[in-house]
């Protein structure tokens, strides 16, 4: 049996007769890399998958392990942000559990979701499978939101509201959960 560092090389390596059968040319076979998209702006790669409504978690900083909505992707970047990011609505503090004997009073307590708004770079998201529609959020959050601290509040509201409604009407109910890690 042969090394295995020579084994690969003798896939990898072919004879192949040419015309002249006295000779034989040694050929490499050549493997197609799958061709990526390129920002003009930025040389960063796009990413298609990022997409309105998209959940994603968020793997660095303050916010790891918490769940976002993607409410405006951006591929190419911006003066601002050099690279290429996505404004996300997320939940900063998850509702609690609610119980069959609990009263309405303290379901509504319990049923309380503390939003946030981010600009996050494509790097520090993760995908998952799940979408969140969401209609009201694409005008309520943009680049200007940030500018002003009033916006910024007036937006998280206008997203808790949402967020809310969404959970007391019981769907996308992974969404609500926190992760387990």
């Amino acid at each position: 049996m042969q090394p295995i560092s020579q084994q690969h090389t003798n896939r990898a390596l072919t004879l192949c007769p040419s015309e002249n059968p006295n000779t034989s040319i040694l050929t490499v076979p050549h493997f197609d890399k799958p061709t990526r998209q390129t920002s003009p702006l930025t040389g960063t790669f796009t990413m298609k998958f990022m997409k309105v409504g998209r959940v994603a978690i968020i793997t660095r900083g303050r916010y790891a392990g918490k769940k976002v909505v993607i409410v405006q992707p951006s591929d190419t970047g911006s003066k601002a942000h050099p690279f290429s990011y996505a404004i996300v609505a997320g939940i900063e503090r998850y509702p609690l559990k609610v119980t069959r004997g609990m009263g309405k009073k303290l379901v509504d307590r319990r049923s309380r979701i503390k939003p946030f708004i981010k600009v996050v770079n494509y790097n520090h998201l993760m995908p998952t499978r799940y979408t969140l529609e969401l209609e009201g959020l694409k005008g309520v959050v943009s680049t200007d939101t940030f500018k002003e601290v009033s916006q910024r509040e007036d937006a998280k509201k206008t997203i808790k509201k949402a967020l809310e409604d969404r959970y007391t009407s019981g769907k996308n109910r992974w969404f609500f959960t926190p992760l387990r890690f």
